[in-house]
């Protein structure tokens, strides 16, 4: 089990509960580091796309010198907003068809946000996905990107800005495994989940 530590800068802990959205200098603060930290710390974070969203429950981390990451080969037209400021939105398509949704870190280094434990916004998460079943609304990152209603439209911006808002959660038990979907540095136990939680896109083993 991974041990995931809260965050402190001058003296308050952003992960502390009731802290608020990140916003400015402390959403800075807070992506402006390793990308395995910060997977970790995301989970049990909340994430809302114009008040639609959850706790987020599994994440993986990327790096530039990462053969699997999309930051590798280095900077393109694609691939521009992985190497924004800290805290940026990177959104790509997989298969011609799913979105995805990743935070930037130091630039070049991202987390994508793989599944999340719908609390608001449910009956137009439903709605969008076609399915009652709260455990698969969100479920994988194409899931949860069509449940939020995620697109391209909204890629390359602040996660301090409209439509989304994040806020930090107290450390959560977390499990840790190997990356989904990938076959370059495929052992690399970068995958990140909460200890437990329901609302993953699969079972950790």
């Amino acid at each position: 089990m991974v041990s995931a530590t809260a965050m402190t800068d001058g003296g308050t802990t952003k992960g502390a509960i009731g802290a608020g959205a990140l916003a400015g200098e402390s959403l800075k603060a807070y992506f402006e580091r390793d990308a395995i930290t910060v997977a970790c710390d995301l989970l049990g974070c909340h994430l809302t796309v114009d008040g639609a969203g959850g706790r987020i429950t599994e994440t993986e981390a990327y790096f530039p010198d990462d053969e699997a990451s999309h930051s590798f080969r280095g900077p393109t037209k694609r691939n521009g907003a992985m190497f924004g400021r800290p805290g940026n939105v990177y959104i790509y398509r997989i298969y011609g068809m799913y979105w995805c949704l990743n935070f930037v870190c130091h630039p070049g280094s991202a987390v994508l946000i793989r599944a999340l434990e719908p609390e608001m916004g449910i009956p137009a998460m439903m709605e969008r996905r076609g399915t009652e079943m709260l455990t698969a609304l969100c479920s994988g990152p194409g899931k949860l990107c069509q449940a939020l209603g995620i697109d391209i439209a909204i890629n390359d911006r602040l996660l301090d800005r409209p439509p989304y808002a994040l806020t930090p959660s107290a450390p959560v038990p977390v499990v840790s495994g190997k990356r989904i979907g990938i076959t370059k540095n495929a052992e690399a136990p970068w995958r990140f989940g909460i200890q437990g939680s329901r609302y993953l896109s699969k079972p950790f083993r």
